[in-house]
């Protein structure tokens, strides 16, 4: 079949136009197309994949060298959520808005809530037996409340008792 535009060359496009409920019908050639504004879906296709798909999801996905990495550690958010290990302290800020719900899906908390570590205590100045009676109740109603939000009631009825006792 003929190009109805030119009528030279092999027509391979088929356009349908609806225009004021009239439906038109042509058949062109690639070149004609091109002219008249109507690309193929697969133009270009082996060298703007990225594109092509970036536009069907509202261009969100970024290309493969533009990943953002952590300047420190030099980690990508890919990496993180492939081996589940967080590179440093710096990828939590820069990464925050991916990690963090999935650190409070996991864990019920993005705040830490556990224990301090050995190191911490040193850099405090205080051990748990210098700390006087209201800093401790002070943390121990934050692991009460803690032991709440995860519906840890065993542990939150034991804490309830021994802020009571310190409070006696």
């Amino acid at each position: 079949m003929k190009c109805q535009k030119c009528g030279a060359n092999h027509a391979n496009t088929h356009v349908k136009t609806v225009v004021n409920g009239e439906l038109k019908e042509y058949d062109l050639c690639a070149e004609c197309a091109r002219k008249l504004g109507y690309t193929g879906f697969f133009t270009d296709f082996d060298n703007d994949f990225a594109g092509l798909l970036g536009s069907f999801f509202g261009n969100a996905l970024p290309a493969r060298t533009q990943a953002t990495r952590c300047e420190f550690c030099g980690s990508t958010y890919a990496e993180i959520a492939k081996t589940g290990h967080v590179g440093c302290a710096h990828c939590y800020e820069l990464f925050a808005d991916r990690l963090y719900p999935s650190i409070s899906r996991i864990h019920g908390n993005t705040t830490h809530c556990g224990k301090n570590s050995r190191s911490a205590r040193l850099n405090s100045g205080k051990k748990p037996a210098e700390q006087t009676r209201e800093e401790r109740i002070a943390a121990l109603k934050e692991k009460l409340d803690a032991a709440v939000k995860e519906q840890n009631f065993e542990r939150a009825a034991e804490l309830r008792d021994e802020i009571k006792g310190l409070e006696a």
